[in-house]
C-alpha cells in the first residue's frame, strides 16, 4: 500500500513511521521543515526510508 508522508514546520508523522517507510511510499519534505528543532532526527529517518526504497521529494514551493 502506498503512503504519502509530509514533513513541514507545523506537522509531521511519527519519526518511526518515516523510518519504516519503504518501497511504494513517498516522503515529501518542505523546505520549512528545516526550522523544526527535531529536523536532524527526521532527516536521518528519511535517509533510512530512502535506502528501504521510498521516494523522497524535497519541495520548495510545489504542492503535493
Amino acid at each position: 500500500m502506498t503512503s504519502i508522508h509530509l514533513i513541514d514546520d507545523a506537522s509531521a508523522p511519527a519519526i518511526g513511521d518515516i523510518r519504516a517507510a519503504g518501497d511504494g511510499d513517498v516522503i515529501c519534505v518542505r523546505s520549512a521543515a528545516t526550522s523544526r528543532r527535531d529536523f536532524p532526527r527526521y532527516w536521518e529517518a528519511v535517509g533510512v526510508a530512502l535506502v528501504r526504497g521510498a521516494v523522497v521529494r524535497v519541495m520548495n514551493r510545489e504542492e503535493i
